[in-house]
């Protein structure tokens, strides 16, 4: 926009104010808004890593037995103990909830609903993998106080 002076003609920038939108003051989750979805996906992950740590240890200790079935037995033994058994009860959980959660994630993705329900269905995996351990849990925890008579 011009503007006439004595001295000639200056330019004048008008006068507009913008304001940003105001964020939400409500905090939500952590840095990636903490959605189920996001933590199906971590706890997959975690999952997915610990069992795949547990088959390389359980390739390893089985091949001893081609090695020396003194060492493997030696290796064994120390599988019989109550840190081991509560390791056994966390193996099985994780395993119990990546299963499940896979087939959630099937679902999600070929599924074409999948994504407008994933919220449901993750809700759903929790409660069907707290069934399932809820039934193995009672026999496994009598063993583990056998393990300390």
């Amino acid at each position: 926009m011009a503007e006439q002076t004595a001295g000639g003609t200056t330019l004048v920038e008008p006068k507009v104010t913008i304001e940003a939108p105001r964020a939400s003051r409500k905090l939500e989750g952590t840095l990636y808004r903490g959605s189920t979805g996001m933590w199906s996906w971590v706890l997959h992950r975690i999952t997915g890593v610990a069992i795949y740590f547990f088959l390389l240890v359980h390739i390893l200790d089985t091949a001893l037995v081609r090695l020396s079935p003194e060492a493997y037995n030696a290796v064994i033994g120390t599988y019989k103990t109550p840190i081991m058994n509560l390791g056994e009860i966390a193996l099985v959980m994780a395993i119990v909830f990546h299963a499940l959660n896979g087939l959630r994630i099937i679902l999600v993705d070929f599924w074409s609903k999948g994504p407008r329900y994933q919220r449901a269905m993750f809700w759903i995996v929790m409660v069907v993998w707290a069934v399932l351990i809820a039934g193995f849990l009672p026999r496994q925890l009598m063993n583990l106080v056998a393990d300390f008579q």
